[in-house]
């Protein structure tokens, strides 16, 4: 049985293009190595395919994990948490719950890069919830409240906690 976290490929694709918007907004923070560089033009370039539904969902699961591995050659944490950003969103194809996690990791390099504008991170919040479109609403709707399901990245654990947590929660309290 499928998770309720992974929502149905229509959902998913919907979603993606949220994640992607969310990403692609602290993408310039990312100030890894060339390769790197070329790892994350990919990944986004794949998930824009994804979400447009011009790609297949099985090789967009397959190819999930690179942009992840770029957040390795970033020289600081903002630029490892924008890395981060783009492989949660490259995962939506995987699991829909994927893109709170892209719009958590987005709004934690701008925090880290906007260390001295303590009003940065609530910004891009309002920010990404405003970009919602009511399909994006309603496929949100549908994923379980954070830390209350196991089945998934919304489960106990890392996206829970600091700002990835204050994030999502922020974003599904505006949900409603």
């Amino acid at each position: 049985m499928a998770s309720i976290q992974t929502l149905s490929d229509t959902q998913r694709r919907i979603l993606a293009r949220w994640a992607l918007a969310c990403a692609e907004r602290v993408v310039p923070l990312y100030d890894g190595d060339e390769a790197g560089r070329r790892v994350i033009q990919e990944a986004v370039a794949r998930t824009r395919a994804y979400g447009e539904g011009k790609a297949d969902t099985a090789d967009q699961i397959r190819k999930r994990f690179a942009a992840g591995k770029a957040a390795k050659s970033a020289g600081t944490a903002a630029g490892a948490s924008a890395a981060r950003s783009v492989a949660q969103t490259a995962s939506v194809a995987h699991m829909g719950a994927h893109a709170l996690g892209a719009a958590g990791y987005a709004v934690k390099a701008v925090d880290l890069a906007c260390e001295d504008e303590p009003k940065a991170s609530a910004a891009e919040i309002r920010w990404q919830v405003q970009q919602l479109g009511d399909r994006q609403r309603m496929a949100l709707r549908e994923l379980p409240l954070l830390g209350t399901d196991s089945s998934g990245p919304l489960g106990p654990g890392l996206l829970c906690t600091g700002i990835l947590g204050v994030t999502i929660r922020a974003i599904q309290a505006e949900l409603g």
